[in-house]
């Protein structure tokens, strides 16, 4: 399962999660192809509604918190459900709703109990994220995907 922050504006067009630049970053990072991905992860997200542009016109704007607690109702109905072995917590709002860690960049290349599942946090894949200029930052990516890689190779082996 991979749960992200929100759907964007392409995924409101298209009703198909991860269809846009952040989607096609997301799978290229996987080394999954679009076939494979979708096979492979059933998708959801902290909010289930498209927030808008952020008033910056950079980016999305962030879930409030009442569209945040509108919608917490659905994601646990679905890990509930579903009883994912592996969760990718895609963001930083993610990890924080989800997994209750305050910050993201201490997360990243780390595993977490969630339930039963193994929770493997992964930056937001966006263009309008800065976090990967930083070195540092892209070597903890790399890391976190050998993890992403070593959890699915014990779940599908």
């Amino acid at each position: 399962m991979i749960v992200g922050q929100a759907p964007g504006a392409v995924e409101a067009v298209e009703r198909r999660p991860w269809r846009g630049r952040a989607g096609r970053t997301l799978r290229t990072w996987l080394g999954l192809d679009e076939d494979a991905f979708y096979e492979t992860f059933y998708c959801a997200s902290v909010t289930r509604c498209y927030p808008g542009k952020h008033p910056s016109g950079r980016g999305d704007r962030p879930p409030t918190p009442t569209e945040l607690d509108l919608c917490s109702f659905w994601l646990g109905w679905e890990l509930r459900l579903l009883r994912p072995g592996l969760v990718l917590v895609v963001g930083g709002l993610a990890v924080r709703r989800l997994l209750g860690l305050p910050r993201l960049t201490e997360t990243i290349g780390q595993r977490y109990a969630l339930g039963e599942a193994t929770a493997v946090p992964l930056p937001h894949p966006s263009g309008a994220s800065g976090w990967l200029n930083d070195r540092a930052n892209r070597a903890r990516l790399e890391r976190a995907l050998g993890v992403v890689r070593d959890e699915l190779a014990r779940l599908y082996p």
